[in-house]
């Protein structure tokens, strides 16, 4: 888009988050009033715009969230792309009419101040009004301005930004330029102007048509078909009067007709309706109950806690899109997502989270409706197996051909690392993978060939063990720290003969102080990290990362992979990871399927496999996070 088309750009595109300060005089108008204990219907107009303006922007964020509900609204998708990262970007700013409608809104409380406080709560006649205001003049200039958008001077740099958002979103209403909404806003403008100037306005006529007015526009953008057909069977006449979903994705994605704002009337009367919206619409809703496509790949997630079920694309996208961090915006919700954890404690299914496509494949994310303390909870274990175990079954009956366990799912003390559902069940089609295997070779490919020593805690779990023989063969001296001592002859008998002499016991994080290169499995506080001597780097495959406190020290990223540069439709950030990065048992999950590898991986690591998993990764062109550029 030109930066040069004149009122292309907004004039507080600069701004950045600073830009609701704009919003600042309505604000302490607001409060100015409220302290002088002014209560006249004037200054009561202020409040009234302020609380019409949240409630705006909670409509548009809420209705698309509700979008995002894939539970729920996965067999109603019209066009069935995931929103990715380029379009959460693009759309960002979504919320800049609203400021805009508020400041003009604002405007004219200043200029017309005696004509809008003698307005009464409700006229009857001003609803008629308003209703034939919209249908005999804001219809038909809304189709002819669009129109005119869509041809060849006016489309690229005024309104392709718009058709540049491949699923249309509630907030993609608001990707638009700044003379677009302008436009939009005469629109939305002349019935409010008009049945205020006519004698028939009223508080409740004014806020409800605007109410309404957003809400048509959410419903249109929200790429999911929920009129029923049959409406439009018995009533014929409706088709002419209110558009749909599947009408507007047909203008969306076409770009040659259906121009309406909401009645296909007007596209009808100028000869640009298309006739198949109608039966798009229909094989949607009768299609509703059938399901969808089965995913290729499924990898099961978990919620980590309160904070971080915030992240995710149904409650706020954008937040969802970057990397999670605790911040303090997130404090005031914490409520709700605490009632939301008892709640999905109570009574809730595993659930669709996100997708994506990988070169033609399917692949999704669900959730497990737990918690992560709730996996230490001893009376917690049966229930959750159980739901892991329903989630394998389902997937078995879909036809996925792979399903990946990640983080507390594959506990080895809850199930053995899915070992007790492929017993349970010997028959599954579908492969259950821990992921492990993948995990093991990133943070040992992570160690430099030159490295003779190494530190190691978590030293007898599933994957320090693996790590920890996977070295002493490479004849790096590993100092395992653990204090079974049992354990640890039962991993040394299982090195060959000649490595054994590399694998070594400690007790005591003192045996460290002159080793510089750790691999980290089981938590440590700051005081046992002032051990290492400086130099030290970290490597760590526990969750949740342990604190970078030492400055003279480094600390590597969790076990992670980038998916292939191929990938399509992904627009959510997993935890803490960044755009495009997945941890390592994600990243195993997709190899396996790439490879179409038959064998479960559950249980303990195959150390013979970390090169051959290792290497089909980098085949298929994931790459590790510590190659990439920082």
């Amino acid at each position: 888009m030109p930066k040069t088309a004149p009122f292309s750009s907004w004039p507080w595109e600069n701004l950045g988050i600073f830009k609701y300060m704009l919003l600042g005089p309505l604000v302490g108008k607001v409060l100015y009033s409220r302290l002088q204990a002014d209560d006249d219907l004037a200054s009561n107009w202020w409040f009234h715009l302020l609380l019409i303006t949240i409630v705006r922007f909670n409509l548009y964020a809420w209705y698309t969230n509700f979008c995002n509900m894939l539970w729920l609204t996965r067999n109603r998708r019209i066009i069935q792309h995931s929103v990715d990262f380029d379009q959460i970007d693009k759309e960002w700013d979504w919320d800049n009419f609203i400021i805009l409608q508020a400041l003009i809104a604002s405007s004219c409380i200043c200029m017309f101040p005696h004509s809008f406080a003698n307005l009464p709560v409700w006229e009857t006649k001003g609803l008629v009004t308003i209703v034939v205001m919209h249908v005999l003049v804001s219809e038909p200039l809304y189709y002819w301005v669009h129109r005119f958008l869509h041809g060849n001077y006016l489309f690229t740099p005024y309104h392709s930004l718009h058709h540049s958002s491949t699923v249309p979103q509630p907030v993609t209403v608001g990707s638009t330029t700044f003379l677009e909404e302008l436009l939009v806003t005469t629109v939305l403008g002349l019935p409010i102007l008009g049945c205020s100037l006519s004698g028939y306005g009223s508080k409740t006529i004014i806020f409800g048509y605007v109410l309404v007015f957003d809400l048509l526009r959410c419903f249109g953008h929200s790429n999911v078909e929920i009129m029923p057909h049959w409406i439009f069977d018995r009533f014929p006449i409706l088709k002419y009067i209110l558009y749909t979903p599947s009408y507007y994705s047909i203008h969306h994605s076409e770009m040659k007709t259906n121009y309406c704002l909401f009645m296909p009337l007007y596209d009808a009367i100028w000869n640009t309706l298309d006739t198949n919206s109608w039966v798009l619409q229909k094989k949607i809703t009768l299609d509703a109950g059938k399901s969808s496509r089965a995913p290729d790949f499924v990898f099961l997630a978990h919620v980590v806690d309160m904070t971080a079920s915030l992240h995710a694309p149904f409650v706020i996208r954008s937040f969802a899109s970057m990397p999670y961090r605790a911040r303090l915006f997130l404090l005031p919700q914490w409520p709700g997502a605490f009632l939301s954890m008892l709640m999905m404690w109570a009574r809730s299914k595993t659930f669709l989270v996100s997708f994506y496509h990988l070169r033609g494949r399917l692949h999704q994310t669900w959730a497990v409706p737990r918690f992560g303390f709730q996996y230490f909870l001893p009376f917690a274990s049966q229930g959750i197996n159980k739901h892991i175990e329903d989630a394998i079954l389902r997937a078995d009956k879909l036809g996925v051909k792979v399903i990946s366990l990640a983080a507390l799912n594959k506990n080895e003390a809850l199930n053995g690392g899915g070992t007790l559902f492929v017993k349970k069940h010997p028959n599954l089609k579908v492969r259950v993978v821990h992921g492990n295997t993948l995990t093991a070779a990133v943070i040992l490919n992570e160690i430099h060939e030159s490295v003779k020593e190494v530190f190691l805690t978590g030293a007898t779990s599933k994957l320090g063990r693996a790590i920890a023989l996977y070295l002493c063969r490479r004849g790096v001296r590993v100092l395992m720290l653990t204090l079974s001592t049992e354990r640890f002859q039962n991993i040394k008998e299982e090195a060959p003969a000649n490595c054994q002499k590399n694998l070594v016991q400690v007790t005591k994080y003192q045996a460290a102080k002159n080793c510089k290169t750790w691999v980290v499995g089981k938590w440590i506080t700051p005081r046992e990290q002032r051990w290492a001597p400086p130099g030290t780097h970290f490597h760590q495959f526990v969750v949740p990362p342990i604190f970078a406190f030492r400055r003279d020290c480094t600390y590597g990223d969790l076990a992670a992979m980038k998916l292939p540069d191929d990938v399509e439709g992904l627009g959510s950030c997993e935890y803490t990871m960044g755009r495009g990065i997945v941890h390592a048992c994600h990243a195993g999950g997709v190899v396996h399927s790439l490879e179409g590898w038959t064998h479960h991986e559950v249980g303990a690591l195959d150390v013979d496999r970390i090169d051959v998993v290792w290497n089909a990764a980098i085949k298929h062109g994931l790459q590790p996070v510590s190659s990439l550029p920082k």
